[in-house]
Protein backbone atom coordinates (compact mmCIF):
# COMPACT_ATOMS: atom_id res chain seq x y z
CA UNK A 1 0.00 0.00 0.00
CA UNK A 2 0.84 3.53 -0.90
CA UNK A 3 2.83 4.95 2.47
CA UNK A 4 0.68 7.29 4.16
CA UNK A 5 -2.68 6.59 2.42
CA UNK A 6 -5.59 5.37 3.95
CA UNK A 7 -5.73 1.59 3.49
CA UNK A 8 -10.59 2.20 3.38
CA UNK A 9 -9.90 3.97 0.57
CA UNK A 10 -7.41 1.99 -1.51
CA UNK A 11 -9.06 -0.28 -4.47
CA UNK A 12 -7.90 -2.09 -7.88
CA UNK A 13 -10.44 -0.57 -10.53
CA UNK A 14 -12.08 -3.01 -13.28
CA UNK A 15 -11.73 -1.48 -16.75
CA UNK A 16 -15.46 -1.33 -16.46
CA UNK A 17 -15.35 0.79 -13.38
CA UNK A 18 -12.76 3.29 -15.15
CA UNK A 19 -14.78 3.73 -18.29
CA UNK A 20 -17.71 4.22 -16.28
CA UNK A 21 -16.34 7.33 -15.20
CA UNK A 22 -14.82 8.61 -18.87
CA UNK A 23 -18.20 7.60 -20.14
CA UNK A 24 -20.16 9.34 -17.22
CA UNK A 25 -22.34 6.42 -16.63
CA UNK A 26 -23.87 4.84 -13.29
CA UNK A 27 -21.70 4.14 -10.89
CA UNK A 28 -19.27 7.00 -11.31
CA UNK A 29 -19.78 8.25 -8.44
CA UNK A 30 -18.83 5.23 -6.68
CA UNK A 31 -15.66 5.01 -8.79
CA UNK A 32 -14.57 9.07 -8.19
CA UNK A 33 -14.40 8.76 -4.26
CA UNK A 34 -11.68 6.85 -5.04
CA UNK A 35 -9.68 8.88 -7.47
CA UNK A 36 -6.56 9.43 -7.67
CA UNK A 37 -5.42 7.01 -5.77
CA UNK A 38 -6.35 3.59 -6.84
CA UNK A 39 -4.81 0.60 -8.69
CA UNK A 40 -5.30 -0.09 -12.00
CA UNK A 41 -3.97 -3.38 -14.07
CA UNK A 42 -2.15 -2.14 -16.85
CA UNK A 43 -4.01 -4.90 -18.66
CA UNK A 44 -7.12 -2.89 -17.88
CA UNK A 45 -5.55 0.14 -18.69
CA UNK A 46 -4.94 -1.09 -22.23
CA UNK A 47 -8.88 -2.22 -22.54
CA UNK A 48 -9.45 1.22 -21.49
CA UNK A 49 -7.19 2.60 -23.72
CA UNK A 50 -8.39 0.36 -26.47
CA UNK A 51 -12.03 1.42 -25.87
CA UNK A 52 -11.05 5.36 -26.23
CA UNK A 53 -9.30 4.74 -29.89
CA UNK A 54 -12.45 2.60 -30.95
CA UNK A 55 -14.40 6.01 -30.22
CA UNK A 56 -12.08 7.68 -31.93
CA UNK A 57 -9.30 9.34 -29.92
CA UNK A 58 -5.70 8.71 -31.30
CA UNK A 59 -3.87 6.71 -28.70
CA UNK A 60 -2.03 9.19 -27.22
CA UNK A 61 -5.03 11.02 -25.92
CA UNK A 62 -5.80 8.28 -25.01
CA UNK A 63 -2.89 7.14 -22.28
CA UNK A 64 -3.35 11.04 -21.07
CA UNK A 65 -7.32 10.52 -20.49
CA UNK A 66 -5.85 7.51 -18.03
CA UNK A 67 -3.02 9.88 -16.83
CA UNK A 68 -5.47 12.62 -15.35
CA UNK A 69 -7.50 10.06 -13.94
CA UNK A 70 -5.10 9.47 -11.49
CA UNK A 71 -4.80 5.84 -10.96
CA UNK A 72 -1.84 4.21 -10.57
CA UNK A 73 -1.00 1.67 -13.31
CA UNK A 74 0.59 -1.66 -12.57
CA UNK A 75 2.42 -3.96 -13.99
CA UNK A 76 1.14 -7.39 -15.08
CA UNK A 77 3.73 -9.38 -13.93
CA UNK A 78 4.75 -12.72 -12.76
CA UNK A 79 3.27 -11.98 -9.46
CA UNK A 80 -0.18 -12.13 -10.86
CA UNK A 81 0.56 -15.34 -13.61
CA UNK A 82 -0.08 -18.20 -10.85
CA UNK A 83 -3.31 -15.82 -8.87
CA UNK A 84 -4.33 -15.42 -12.50
CA UNK A 85 -4.77 -19.09 -13.29
CA UNK A 86 -6.32 -19.65 -9.82
CA UNK A 87 -9.31 -17.62 -10.70
CA UNK A 88 -9.14 -19.04 -14.12
CA UNK A 89 -10.29 -22.56 -12.51
CA UNK A 90 -12.48 -21.15 -10.62
CA UNK A 91 -14.38 -18.71 -13.04
CA UNK A 92 -14.37 -20.65 -16.33
CA UNK A 93 -18.00 -21.29 -15.64
CA UNK A 94 -18.66 -17.78 -15.49
CA UNK A 95 -16.35 -16.24 -18.57
CA UNK A 96 -14.22 -14.13 -16.92
CA UNK A 97 -11.50 -12.52 -19.44
CA UNK A 98 -7.89 -12.40 -19.69
CA UNK A 99 -8.62 -8.65 -18.08
CA UNK A 100 -10.98 -9.69 -15.38
CA UNK A 101 -8.61 -11.82 -14.33
CA UNK A 102 -5.72 -9.31 -14.50
CA UNK A 103 -7.63 -6.58 -12.20
CA UNK A 104 -8.72 -9.76 -9.65
CA UNK A 105 -5.26 -11.38 -9.55
CA UNK A 106 -3.83 -7.69 -8.81
CA UNK A 107 -6.30 -7.02 -5.84
CA UNK A 108 -5.22 -10.22 -4.82
CA UNK A 109 -1.83 -9.77 -4.83
CA UNK A 110 -2.56 -6.62 -2.95
CA UNK A 111 -4.71 -7.49 -0.91
CA UNK A 112 -7.47 -5.00 -2.04
CA UNK A 113 -10.94 -4.73 -2.79
CA UNK A 114 -12.04 -4.44 -6.58
CA UNK A 115 -14.89 -2.03 -8.16
CA UNK A 116 -16.18 -3.34 -11.40
CA UNK A 117 -19.11 -3.15 -13.02
CA UNK A 118 -19.56 -7.08 -14.23
CA UNK A 119 -21.86 -8.83 -12.27
CA UNK A 120 -20.65 -12.04 -13.05
CA UNK A 121 -17.76 -11.31 -10.88
CA UNK A 122 -20.37 -11.99 -7.73
CA UNK A 123 -20.87 -15.13 -9.21
CA UNK A 124 -17.02 -16.40 -8.12
CA UNK A 125 -15.45 -16.83 -5.05
CA UNK A 126 -12.12 -15.97 -6.51
CA UNK A 127 -10.81 -14.55 -3.04
CA UNK A 128 -11.32 -11.18 -3.64
CA UNK A 129 -13.67 -8.18 -2.56
CA UNK A 130 -15.62 -7.37 -5.23
CA UNK A 131 -17.47 -4.11 -5.11
CA UNK A 132 -20.18 -3.66 -7.35
CA UNK A 133 -20.67 0.31 -8.79
CA UNK A 134 -23.94 -0.38 -9.89
CA UNK A 135 -26.56 -0.99 -7.49
CA UNK A 136 -29.74 -1.46 -9.51
CA UNK A 137 -32.05 -4.07 -10.13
Amino acid sequence: MKPGADPVAEVVLDASAVLAVLNDEAGAKDVWQHLPGAYLSAVNAAEVAAKLVDGGADPVTAGQTLDRLGAEIVAFDAADVVPAARIRAVSRDAGLSLGDRACLALAWRLNLPTLTADRDWKRVDTGVEVQLIRHDK
